[in-house]
Formats: structure tokens, C-alpha cells, sequence
């Protein structure tokens, strides 16, 4: 009760009366549900499995035609073993009428053939974009757009990727990826929103208030999913899935924040780190998912374990001497559903532990209040079926010119010497490369299979880069010489005879697509008949411009010296290639600036916030490119930096500053505020950021932006782990403006 109480206090502080009255009504409820259900009915709710499993092709699905169920194994698995939740896609993206028909197969047999009728939760990786809906609005990838700097942008892709998944009938979505991007060898860089935690806090608001957003009853919500918690975007060797060491200090400061934000802003689900921390795996940390997650965030939703990570507690960790033993210890630190997700064990196992009193049905009550509470907001047990109405918004006009915008704000002018860009549109081009001429290298992994690859389930109607070139500069005047594949020699010397006759050379370079584990690499260098391309083609002494597709930061030290231009496409989405194109003519002035370091050599990777003893006389942080950076077209000066209200560290200090278009184009520019703790108890940052803001802005033009800096700006935990406010000097930096202020 107590629980409760404090539950509707939380939701009538955020979203007020209305929302108090829909969650006494909705906790009445679930107390009725529970006191009928049976163990099987319970652990059954707790248990989620994959489409595949009960389809007829199961794995042996041909990717690029249509998925049938199974009606027999569908039943048993509601009707025998009581299953709750379902996810994945058979193997591949389906069409929104497949995704109709999958959807009111599996509801019809949970809400009209089971004694108790409650729908089924069904989940899906949509992680930038409705990804397994053919024809769905794909964005830019997390890092790309986090390089938008652009709040509303991350908050309306949200809130699209939403409307998409529930016009195919699917109300949960594995996302946001809320992870740091601080070692740039790790396979899932691309899911993340950067290295930097403010960043990322304030983009895990944005992407769950626009996936939930004000009423999770409305049929265009979504449910959202901060992943994975905690601590798997730092593994020590920078391979998936492999064991990390983060000190609870470095875990607080910098991983947590997020979290706690998506929990504030209200996600519904957490996803569980995959690997471990410290020799625990966090499938089986109390301390992580219950004693942290749920009572000190106050997370009442519930936590899902990701794929087969329960089972492997005992088959790849060996910290359970049996499966059995294994989904005791996940379901007691706090896993509150098993994505199994190819059998029914878990829901097997978990029954006789309740039965043999290992497990207390107190847990297991509290584990399906939690998850009958998302089912219940997201308005499934009024209907849990398809709007068929919301077609007309799939995939619209608008929705894809709010994509390009978003690629468009995200690509990254990283070099460009002598004002080599923008081009004439009646310029000559050479383009090279394998990243050129296929959609899969916009867009990468989870993206209509899970691996990105197949080229066959790309909308036709959208461009390639090789495409979009030949429509912005004309067919007459863009020849096409791939030269190289990824990792293969094709013909270099026919790409180096076609140079003759261009006035530049585009070498469109960058890796393969790749999800998760396979994404694995051992060497940070870009390929080596990559950088070979660029150094033949450099010795025709024609410009070349460098476009890069990649899904992290490959090391090109070797040739940047050998090009007039780089421009960091990221994972740029359905739109890229038209947006990359539009960025080389000067329809759009790049704005993008780098969400991470983007490092100069294979190892020794520094973040920008690294700490006084890495900038010594022997130690220094010198990437290729810093993170913030990013060229425009035009420039812009900084003046009149004010800061006000800073007597003490309970202050709130108001911070102003004056930015003014020098240039001769348009332009938008991302303002960054930075702070700096000079001295602490702990060795603190060199200075972290802590205030964005995006202007636009004409030639001649000028506004005032302005900052808040709260206490909460300002803490950190010292040597007990405790959080605090030191007082002293703090310096507050905005681009080559700065100000040293002391607070008492």
C-alpha cells in the first residue's frame, strides 16, 4: 500500500490530476487481476517470447517474403504456458498488413480464447525508426542526430517512430539506447547518443517524452525502453558483451544521470545490461536493478531482461550450477520478465521455484503489478488491436522531410581547407568508394533485418548517395568507380584513369553495416584498401573530398592530410544521401558537431572531459577532432559573455551570451556552454558540458542565448560517494569566451 501511495504522489506531481485517477482506477484493477491469476498465469506474464518460435518458417524464413503463424504453437503458447509478452520479427521486417494480421491473430487468442483475457505486450527494436516495418520513416542513427544537437529533432523522431510502430499494431519499443559512448571499438557506438552524459540526459527526456508523450492511452504512444542499464557501453576490451570495470563514483557521476532521467521523464520499461560489472552480471545485481533502479529512482515500470541473458547466468557466466538456480537469482535482483525468448523453460522453472518456496509469490506479484501496470497505461486492455486509421500517416511527406532535416542538422563538416565546399552544381565528379551506392551504408544495423544488410527490402523510391549526386549535379556530370569493396581491392586503377577527367574527387568511404557481437573489430584503422584508394587517387593531384559512412569513428590519420574536405555522414538514415548532396551544393549549411572524440590513433582514445593529469607535460588529449567540433559555411562571434546571480553554489546562475552571423549565408549554430570545477575533493574534469542550445541565424544577425545553472549542474560524488557541492572556483565557458567565477 505504502508503495502505491507513493506511486500516485509521483504521477500527480508530473502529470497531474486526471493521470492520479486513471492510476487508482488502473492499481484497482490489477489488485482484482492478481488475486484470480494462478502461478502459471503470473510467471507466465513474466515470460516473452520471439515471433520466430511460433511462426511456420521459424528461423528458415527467406527474408523477402511474407511470415505466416503457426495457430497451434501460438495457442499453446497463450493458452498452455499463460505467455504474456511477445517480440522480434521472424527474422525480418513485414509489411504494415502482415504486421495487422500477426497482431489480431495473437490478441484474438489472448483476449478472446484465455480465461482471463489479458492482451499480450508485444515489443520491437525500433531503434531509429519503425525498423522492422518495410517502408517505415528510418532516422539518423543515435549518434548521428545526437550531433543535431537539435532537441525538438531527437523528441519528434520519437514521437514519428511512435505513430509508425502503433500504426503496425506494436505498443513497446526497445529504445533509447542510453549507453556512453566512450570506447569507440565497441559494436554498438551507433545506438548511443555520444560519449558525453549531459548530452545524453537531456536527449533520454526528449526520446521518451516524444515516444510516451502526454497521454499513453492516446493510440499513437508507444512505450519506451532505456537500455541497457547499466554500464555495457564500457567493456574493457571494447568487444560486445564482455566484462567492464566502473568504479561506483565513475558509475554515478557519469552513467546514472541518464537513467535517472529517462525514469523522471516517465519510460514505462529498462532493459538490463547485457554483459557485467565488477564480476557481477547485472542480470543478477540486486544492488543495480532493485536497490538503485527501483527504490532509489523510484522506477515503477518494469525491468526486461535482454536476449537469453537469463539462461546465461548459468550457461556463459557460471554463477548458477543450473538454469533453474539461474532464474532464481535474475527474478530476485529484479528482473521482472524474461526474454527468453525461443522456449517456454523460464516460465517452467520460475513455477516450481514459486511452488518450492525458493521464490516468494510476494515477488512474483510484485513483478506482474508492474508489468499489468504498463499493459493497463498503454491502453491494451481497452484495445489491444491495430488502428488501421493511422496508415494514412505511415510513412508520410512530412514525416520524411522532418528526416532529411534531422540528417541535414547531424552531417559533420569536419575539414574543409580552402572553401573547397561548397561545390558548383555544375561540377565534374568522380565518385568512388563501396559506402556510395547502396542504402544499407545510411543506415546500418536494425534497419529492416537486424544486421541492416539486406539491400532488397530498401524503399526503391529513396536515393543512394551515388544517387542523390546524380540528381543534384546531374547524370552528365557524376561518374561512378567503386575502386574498392569494404576490405577489397576492385579497381583502383580504373577509378585513378577516371580522375582525368573531374574537377573533384568524392571517395565515399566507411564500414559495412553491423548489429551488436558481428559488428566486433580488432583494429580501429580504417581498411586498408580504403586509405590505399585515397593515397592513388591523391596522386592524380586532383581535390578530393572525403565522405564518410561509418557506424563509429574510424582512424583515417593516414590519409585526412591527403584531403581537401571531410564530411562525417555517420548513419545519416532514408534521407542521407539526399541530405549529404545538399550539404556538398550548399542547399543546407552543415551544423553538426561531433558527439564524441573522433581519436587520431588506434588506442589510448581520451574523451573531452578527461581529467588535469591527461593534459601534463607528458600526457595530452589530441584527437583527430575534438568533440564539439564542426565547420559551417559561414561565421559566427561571440561576445558579451554574462554571468549573474553566482554568489553561491545554491545558486541558480543565469548565464547569457551574444552570438552574431558574421558570414555571408545562413547558418545555425550550436551553442555550448562548458563548466569547469577548478578544484575538488576528487580530481575533477578539465570541463564537461552543461548547456546547449541551437540558434539560426541570417548574415548580419545576432541573438542573446541564455543558460540556467543548477546546484544539481554543479555536484558530483566525492571520496565516500556521497553527492556534493564543493565551494570554490568555477570557470564557465562558451566557445573562446570565458569567465572565472567564485562561489561560497
Amino acid at each position: 500500500m505504502k508503495f502505491k501511495i507513493l506511486l500516485i504522489l509521483f504521477v500527480f506531481i508530473v502529470k497531474g490530476n486526471a493521470q492520479v485517477k486513471n492510476v487508482m482506477e488502473n492499481e484497482s484493477k490489477i489488485d482484482s487481476l492478481i488475486s484470480q491469476m494462478t502461478i502459471e498465469e503470473k510467471v507466465g506474464q513474466m515470460t516473452q517470447i520471439a515471433l520466430q518460435s511460433f511462426s511456420i518458417e521459424g528461423k528458415n524464413r527467406v527474408q523477402t517474403e511474407p511470415l505466416h503463424i503457426d495457430i497451434n504453437k501460438l495457442r499453446e503458447l497463450i493458452l498452455k504456458y499463460k505467455v504474456g509478452s511477445l517480440l522480434n520479427t521472424g527474422q525480418a521486417a513485414n509489411s504494415l498488413e502482415s504486421w495487422h494480421e500477426i497482431i489480431t491473430t495473437i490478441q484474438d487468442v489472448a483476449t478472446k480464447e484465455s480465461r482471463l483475457k489479458i492482451p499480450i505486450l508485444y515489443g520491437i527494436d525500433a531503434i531509429h525508426g519503425a525498423t522492422y516495418t518495410l517502408g517505415s520513416t528510418l532516422f539518423p542513427q543515435g549518434f548521428t542526430i545526437a550531433a543535431s544537437r537539435n532537441r525538438e529533432l531527437v523528441r519528434k523522431s520519437a514521437e514519428i517512430t511512435s505513430l509508425e510502430m502503433r500504426a503496425s499494431g506494436i505498443p513497446w519499443n526497445f529504445n533509447p539506447v542510453l549507453g556512453l559512448a566512450r570506447e569507440p571499438y565497441w559494436p554498438r557506438f551507433w545506438e548511443t547518443f555520444g560519449e558525453d552524459s549531459y548530452l545524453t540526459t537531456e536527449f533520454a527526456k526528449e526520446y521518451v517524452e516524444g515516444m510516451q508523450g502526454d497521454d499513453l492511452s492516446n493510440p499513437t504512444s508507444g512505450a519506451a525502453c532505456l537500455k541497457h542499464y547499466i554500464g555495457y557501453s564500457l567493456p574493457n576490451n571494447g568487444l560486445d558483451r564482455t566484462p567492464a570495470w566502473i568504479p561506483e563514483r565513475v558509475l554515478r557521476d557519469l552513467l546514472l544521470p541518464p537513467f535517472a532521467a529517462g525514469v523522471k521523464a516517465g519510460a514505462l520499461t529498462v532493459m538490463a545490461n547485457s554483459a557485467e560489472i565488477n564480476g557481477i552480471p547485472v542480470h543478477s545485481d540486486y544492488n543495480l536493478l532493485t536497490k538503485v533502479l527501483k527504490e532509489e529512482l523510484g522506477f515503477s515500470g518494469f525491468i526486461v531482461s535482454d536476449w537469453m541473458d537469463v539462461e546465461r547466468l548459468h550457461t556463459r557466466d557460471g554463477i548458477s550450477e543450473s538454469p533453474k538456480e539461474a532464474v532464481k537469482l535474475a527474478v530476485m535482483a529484479g528482473i521482472d520478465m524474461s526474454m527468453v525468448p525461443l522456449n517456454v523453460d523460464f516460465a517452467i522453472l520460475l513455477k516450481e521455484l514459486v511452488e518450492e518456496g525458493e521464490v516468494p509469490e510476494s515477488r512474483i506479484d510484485d513483478a506482474v503489478r508492474r508489468i499489468l501496470r504498463v499493459k493497463f497505461a498503454l491502453g491494451l486492455f481497452n484495445n489491444p488491436y491495430p488502428d488501421k486509421s493511422l496508415a494514412s500517416k505511415f510513412a508520410s511527406k512530412e514525416s520524411a522531410e522532418i528526416n532529411k532535416q534531422a540528417a541535414g542538422e547531424s552531417i559533420t563538416l569536419l575539414k574543409n581547407n580552402n572553401s573547397i565546399l561548397p561545390l558548383n552544381g555544375n561540377t565534374k565528379i568522380l565518385l568512388t568508394g563501396p559506402t556510395a551506392n547502396k542504402m544499407m551504408y545510411l543506415n546500418g544495423g536494425w534497419s529492416y533485418v537486424w544486421q541492416g544488410n539486406n539491400e532488397a527490402l530498401y524503399p526503391k523510391e529513396k536515393n543512394t548517395f551515388y544517387e542523390a549526386l546524380q540528381v543534384g549535379f546531374g547524370k552528365g556530370n557524376v561518374k561512378y568507380v567503386e575502386g574498392v569493396g569494404i576490405d577489397s581491392v576492385i579497381n583502383i586503377q580504373d577509378a585513378v584513369d577516371a580522375a582525368k577527367d573531374s574537377d573533384v574527387i568524392i571517395a565515399s568511404l566507411g564500414e559495412a553495416p553491423y548489429c551488436e557481437t558481428p559488428g566486433n573489430i580488432f583494429d580501429l584503422t580504417l581498411e586498408e584498401a580504403q586509405l590505399k584508394l585515397v593515397d592513388e587517387l591523391a596522386k592524380t593531384g586532383k581535390p578530393i573530398i572525403l565522405v564518410l559512412f561509418e557506424g563509429r569513428p574510424r582512424v583515417i590519420s593516414k590519409i585526412v592530410d591527403k584531403v581537401a574536405a571531410v564530411v562525417l555522414g555517420y548513419l545519416p538514415g532514408l534521407e542521407g544521401g539526399d541530405a549529404t548532396v545538399d550539404i556538398l551544393l550548399g542547399k543546407i549549411n552543415p551544423s553538426g558537431k561531433l558527439p564524441f572524440s573522433y581519436p587520431k590513433t588506434v588506442s589510448g582514445n581520451t574523451t573531452y572531459d578527461y581529467k588535469p593529469i591527461e593534459e601534463s607535460e607528458d600526457n595530452h588529449y589530441k584527437p583527430q577532432w575534438p568533440f564539439g567540433h564542426g565547420l559551417s559555411y559561414t561565421s559566427f562571434e561571440y561576445n558579451d559573455l554574462v554571468v549573474s546571480n553566482a554568489q553561491t553554489i545554491n545558486d541558480e546562475i543565469h548565464i547569457s551570451v551574444t552570438i552574431k552571423n558574421v558570414g555571408e549565408v545562413d547558418g545555425k549554430e550550436s551553442v555550448e556552454l562548458y563548466v569547469t570545477d577548478k578544484f575538488g575533493s576528487v580530481s575533477r574534469p578539465t570541463r564537461q558540458l552543461k548547456g546547449f542550445d541551437k540558434v539560426n541565424l541570417k548574415p548580419g544577425e545576432e541573438k542573446k542565448v541564455k543558460f540556467i545553472i543548477t546546484p544539481e549542474n554543479l555536484s558530483f560524488y566525492n571520496r565516500e560517494n556521497k553527492k556534493v557541492i564543493e565551494p570554490g572556483e568555477f570557470i564557465f565557458q562558451i566557445n573562446n569566451l570565458s569567465k572565472t567565477i567564485s562561489l561560497k
